[in-house]
């Protein structure tokens, strides 16, 4: 059999098993055939088999997953085959789940296996997860993950220390844990809490690294530079002094030294930010509350943070602690934006020295134009408005495409994609 028929066995002994629970005798024995030909281990061929599991058994294959399906310029023909099969191994474990209940095991072992799944494509493990509201390969993944939690006797699993021990903490996993924590009380309560607090730690630590890496505003000339040596202008004491050269002794006499201004502006600001608690924004709604908390630890910065879907809530004395916000939020219902405004406006009290930060789709129930009317209000009044459509990791998100219109109109278009772009806008407005 040549190369090109034993890849060809392989890819639709792969789509058999993603589509069809049934195996299929003929195609089964033929990938087992040509996968013990080339030299790699049966267990490849097993979906039972996690990728973590085929590597702790055969070591010599930790490193062939990775980049596995970068783009590339060509693949060696001798190779071809032998990448058939370990690409058909990713794609079985990751994308046939099945149906019917799911252990908290089986979880775990299918989020290790999407991780690998991300590196065979050069990107780290979780970049492309826990975006359930972007689009394309990460919309999917994300939608996968979803599923496996819900078909998850997730009650039990938490009841159970040994088995919640087994759950990583997800986007998807979170969102659930927040929609039932009113169910949850005793032993299941406190793991859900844990499983919380250890997913906004670690989201808290790699937006905290993006903040202090993005910009942080422009030097401000009217403050004079400190005469310390840090800040010693060298090429510019040299220049400034020239003409104290002396050619008999061949050295410079400085006579004056000149410093690098560093100051920026210090001026108290306050940040508000509004967060759509409906379904649909959960991803939003996670990333921007541990966001505000990481604002809300810098020097003379006044956050308020108010959440809201037919009710608004004001979360500003807990906005230090993302994990009580979220404790205290309540997913679903609609949308209301007017009572949320209501809530909000009075906390402007210098609009020059305000940023409103309002995250939503901004499908309003029947009462679009009111919503428009009072952000057009604040934005007149000189509090800078910045609407946001998506603050995930990555991806774009639907947005009611009036108000996407308007807003634009408005000169305020609305931020969608990666948060980093709503992190540059804050710190150029704060610093």
């Amino acid at each position: 059999m040549s190369d090109e028929n034993r890849r060809q066995v392989l890819y639709w002994r792969m789509l058999a098993r993603v589509f069809d629970a049934d195996e299929q005798h003929a195609l089964e024995s033929a990938s087992v055939a040509i996968v013990e030909d080339i030299g790699l281990p049966a267990a490849l061929l097993d979906p039972g088999v996690s990728v973590d599991n085929l590597v702790q058994r055969h070591p010599d294959l930790a490193g062939a997953f990775d980049g596995l399906m970068a783009p590339a310029d060509d693949t060696p023909q001798g190779d071809e085959v032998r990448r058939a099969a370990l690409v058909s191994k990713l794609l079985i474990n990751v994308f046939a789940t099945g149906s019917g209940n799911v252990s908290a095991t089986q979880l775990a072992n299918w989020q290790a296996d999407a991780g690998w799944f991300e590196r065979a494509l050069g990107m780290d493990p979780g970049e492309l997860r826990g975006r359930p509201n972007a689009g394309g390969l990460a919309g999917v993944l994300g939608g996968l993950e979803g599923d496996l939690v819900k078909r998850m006797h997730l009650r039990e699993v938490l009841a159970n220390p040994a088995l919640a021990k087994q759950l990583t903490p997800s986007m998807s996993l979170i969102e659930q844990l927040l929609r039932d924590k009113s169910n949850l009380s005793g032993v299941a309560l406190a793991n859900a809490k844990a499983l919380i607090r250890r997913f906004v730690d670690e989201v808290a630590e790699v937006l905290r690294t993006q903040v202090q890496q993005s910009s942080a505003g422009v030097i401000d000339r009217s403050v004079p530079p400190k005469r310390v040596y840090r800040n010693l202008d060298l090429e510019r004491t040299i220049w400034k002094n020239l003409t104290n050269w002396s050619p008999e002794d061949e050295r410079l006499y400085v006579d004056r030294l000149f410093y690098k201004q560093t100051a920026k502006r210090t001026t108290p600001a306050r940040l508000i930010v509004v967060v759509d608690q409906s379904g649909s924004m959960v991803d939003s709604m996670v990333n921007c509350t541990i966001l505000a908390s990481i604002f809300a630890g810098l020097p003379k910065v006044d956050v308020h943070l108010i959440a809201y879907d037919t009710r608004a809530l004001d979360l500003t004395p807990w906005v230090h602690d993302p994990f009580e916000v979220l404790l205290r939020t309540s997913l679903g219902g609609g949308n209301d934006g007017p009572v949320a405004m209501a809530m909000a406006r009075p906390k402007i009290a210098d609009p020059a020295n305000t940023v409103m930060v309002w995250i939503s789709d901004f499908y309003e129930f029947d009462r679009s134009q009111p919503l428009l009317e009072g952000i057009q209000a604040v934005h007149r009044s000189g509090v800078r408005f910045i609407p946001i459509g998506s603050v995930s990791s990555g991806g774009q998100q639907s947005v009611n495409p009036w108000f996407r219109q308007r807003f634009k109109d408005m000169g305020t278009p609305v931020i969608s994609g990666h948060i980093r772009k709503l992190i540059t806008e804050l710190k150029n407005f704060l610093a």
